[in-house]
């Protein structure tokens, strides 16, 4: 069985490395072998491909390497290639080369991180990974935990900030549930994500009375605008405006949160790790003051999918939320994966993040941020040379652009995806349709940026002559 399994996971590593070979051809369009870079997104030839993938159950076993014969052969091709340089949507991060080599022995290893004496490597390197990054976000004295994604931190925050909340004003959550509890006051930015929304329903607390604070021209909250506050009173903010990178002024709202002893959450799946580069610190300038945070690994510092990062600024908050007990667990006061979040059993997420950060360094880190943020103002500023509308100053690894007018937008965004050669999403920014632009895989090239911007301008060209020619 050993056997097996050594051979097979060699199988897969060749296949792997083939995959991510650059200059291994790969199939076109028109069925001949051609190489160079493979497109960003699949074309309709490899997506018709998965219908070879058995979508019925087999009676009887099959040949496991005949299985990872046919995933790679139809599979590999249908991928979106979030880790070629030439991928810009979602803030989809690629992988870095440490991650992913940690990854597979990770996937070997095939450690449960819940509780270090069911592993031991995987605890300890969870423990080291997650004081690294509250080193790195300058948030020295956090507890942070790793979790499946910036979606889950949200809710583990929130879940955490609920509770403190209703503590202090004598309701223990864990003791009488919510009903009856007194309730809480919700206020967020008008830009707040679809993630921290989801995070209050699942944490019971809803978004009907959520008090909705403006936000400037950049997605920043007006924080002159922000209500009263108590110390009943959860400020949901943001580092990162998912569409233009802008973060919110969190100083004056952390100031005015501490005056009334309000809870002060920021969701920062990517905009947060603008602490770690000494050049763009300033964009997030008093965000340690807050009392939790979100964000993700896989996303800029380029880990592999899944793996998010819940901060509480006390332990305490996080471990009243989240720990649990049994009799058949262990009792011996180490720190536990599965006290700090809402998963018992879970992967070892800290070991490839101890592997990216181990490889990186501070530095590296900090070049990894610089350089995608450097990408993506080179990006707009090729475009908006091109005569393309740029709708919100660059500050981070976002750029949005809008061409003509909100239908030529959405036809040069179709014309871009149906080419294939970059991808990028759409979203509509202040009542206005734009592509989204998200530069986070730290493969990302001057070159890949070039590509970016001929294939957008090249788009646009040709929606123009089609209507023109209509």
């Amino acid at each position: 069985m050993q056997h097996d399994q050594a051979r097979l996971a060699l199988d897969a590593a060749t296949r792997a490395a083939r995959y991510l070979d650059p200059d291994h051809p790969v199939d076109g369009d028109d069925g001949t072998a051609r190489a160079g870079a493979p497109p960003a997104f699949p074309s309709a030839e490899a997506l018709a491909g998965l219908d070879q993938l058995p979508a019925e159950l087999a009676d009887e076993p099959v040949d496991p390497a005949a299985v990872l014969a046919l995933l790679d052969t139809h599979g590999s091709p249908a991928t979106a290639r979030t880790n070629g340089g030439r991928y810009f949507g979602f803030v989809n991060g690629g992988t870095d080369p440490a991650g992913l080599g940690a990854a597979v022995l990770a996937a070997a290893w095939d450690q449960n991180a819940a509780l270090p004496v069911m592993s031991p490597v995987a605890g300890h390197l969870d423990a080291v990974a997650a004081r690294w990054i509250t080193e790195l976000l300058g948030l020295e004295g956090a507890e942070a935990a790793f979790c499946a994604g910036a979606s889950v931190a949200n809710l583990t925050a929130v879940c955490a900030a609920r509770d403190a909340l209703l503590e202090r004003a004598g309701w223990s959550v864990a003791d009488d549930g919510l009903v009856g509890a007194p309730p809480l006051h919700l206020v967020a930015t008008a830009e707040v994500h679809v993630s921290v929304l989801k995070a209050l329903r699942v944490a019971g607390l809803g978004t009907a009375g959520i008090v909705s604070v403006p936000t400037d021209g950049c997605g920043r909250l007006i924080a002159t605008e922000l209500p009263p506050l108590g110390p009943r009173s959860l400020v949901l903010t943001q580092a990162g405006n998912v569409n233009t990178g802008h973060s919110d002024p969190f100083e004056p709202i952390i100031a005015a949160a501490r005056e009334a002893g309000a809870w002060v959450h920021v969701d920062g799946a990517f905009g947060l790790w603008a602490a770690a580069a000494p050049e763009r610190r300033h964009l997030v300038a008093g965000v340690e003051g807050a009392d939790s945070w979100a964000t993700d690994g896989h996303k800029w510092l380029n880990t592999p999918y899944d793996c998010g990062i819940a901060l509480c600024a006390r332990s305490d908050d996080l471990r009243r939320s989240m720990a649990t007990d049994a009799a058949y667990l262990a009792h011996d006061g180490a720190r536990a994966a599965m006290h700090l979040g809402v998963q018992m059993s879970q992967r070892a997420r800290g070991v490839e993040t101890w592997a990216v950060l181990a490889s990186r360094g501070r530095r590296g880190i900090a070049d990894l941020v610089e350089t995608t943020c450097r990408r993506a103002t080179d990006l707009a500023e090729r475009l908006d040379a091109a005569g393309v509308e740029i709708l919100a100053p660059v500050v981070l690894n976002q750029a949005l652009a809008h061409l003509d007018d909100d239908a030529t937008t959405d036809a040069v965004l179709a014309a871009v995806q149906a080419d294939g050669t970059i991808w990028a999403g759409g979203t509509t920014w202040q009542g206005r349709r734009a592509i989204r632009l998200s530069v986070s895989d730290g493969a990302t090239t001057e070159a890949d940026i070039a590509v970016a911007a001929d294939t957008i301008v090249r788009s646009w060209r040709r929606v123009r002559n089609e209507r023109r020619h209509a």
